[in-house]
């Protein structure tokens, strides 16, 4: 007989409270830091994070401990579940390290599962996985239909500046170019998500030109299953946004999730971000 799975995520997932708690899944906080100042991502609310961080502590970020994964994991398997746990993309993160390493302890009962996303990439993921495990739906069907959704994702990002980027040291494979770049030319840059890492994607020489191009690039992919727009303090060009894509792909606007992203990729993204995720029909 297969065991209950249960599905762990990091906070990095964006996941509206109330899915996370129809679904049960655990939420392991990741750490946001203002100096000497340290929070559990989700203990600010994001109006105070914004004011903290026009403040002059830059806010940095840090993944959750070997230990932290160790104490969710544990109460879960002793109360007899299988865990499949979810994280950002280790390619930009030590939150899925930390996750694999606190795994070793409970053997076959835990497994970790990299979503090479972000944001509702890593969201939509976990929410997948926790329905069909709520439906029933064993360890290795839940695995393979991750994979089958992770390959299919589409994640593209447009960003005012790339500050927040540089100083983080998220993207060094092409922050260099792309900062010299956008800095002498003014122009903004257009990132996607490839196998986890972030690419530089494109450029355009207004932050409305990138919004098109996305525009374009999204209507390319075909029928969709999912849809969704995330920001950082840009909500009316979010929803602005949503508008445009329902209107030119013919997706159901009440379909299209709108969300402001938490703290942590705040801290890496800055303001003024608008990404947009896509899901192609398998």
């Amino acid at each position: 007989m297969e065991r209950v799975v249960r599905i762990v995520t990091d906070s990095s997932c964006d996941l509206p409270r109330r899915l996370v708690e129809r679904f049960k899944i655990a939420v392991v906080p990741l750490i946001v830091h203002f100096g000497l100042e340290v929070y559990d991502d989700g203990d600010l609310p994001v109006e105070e994070f914004w004011q903290k961080a026009a403040g002059p502590d830059h806010p940095q970020t840090s993944q959750p401990s070997v230990g932290t994964f160790e104490e969710f994991f544990g109460q879960l398997v002793a109360q007899g579940k299988q865990v499949l746990c979810l994280t950002i993309t280790g390619k930009h993160s030590g939150t899925f390290n930390a996750a694999h390493l606190a795994a070793q302890r409970f053997g076959e009962m835990v497994k970790v599962f990299d979503s090479f996303s972000l944001s509702l990439g890593l969201g939509l993921q976990a929410l997948a996985a926790a329905q069909a495990a709520q439906a029933g739906r064993s360890m290795q069907e839940i695995l393979a239909l991750l994979e089958d959704t992770r390959a299919r994702m589409r994640l593209m990002i447009v960003l005012d500046t790339l500050e927040n980027l540089r100083r983080g040291g998220r993207a060094d494979g092409f922050i260099a170019i792309a900062d010299r770049m956008t800095r002498a030319l003014n122009i903004k840059a257009i990132i996607n998500v490839v196998d986890g890492q972030l690419r530089l994607l494109g450029a355009a020489r207004s932050f409305q030109g990138g919004l098109r191009r996305v525009l374009n690039l999204v209507e390319r992919l075909g029928p969709l299953e999912h849809l969704a727009v995330v920001h950082t303090r840009s909500h009316e060009m979010a929803e602005e946004m949503a508008n445009r894509l329902a209107e030119r792909i013919g997706f159901p606007r009440e379909r299209i999730w709108v969300r402001e992203t938490g703290a942590v990729l705040a801290c890496h993204a800055g303001a003024g971000v608008i990404g947009v995720l896509a899901v192609p029909v398998g």
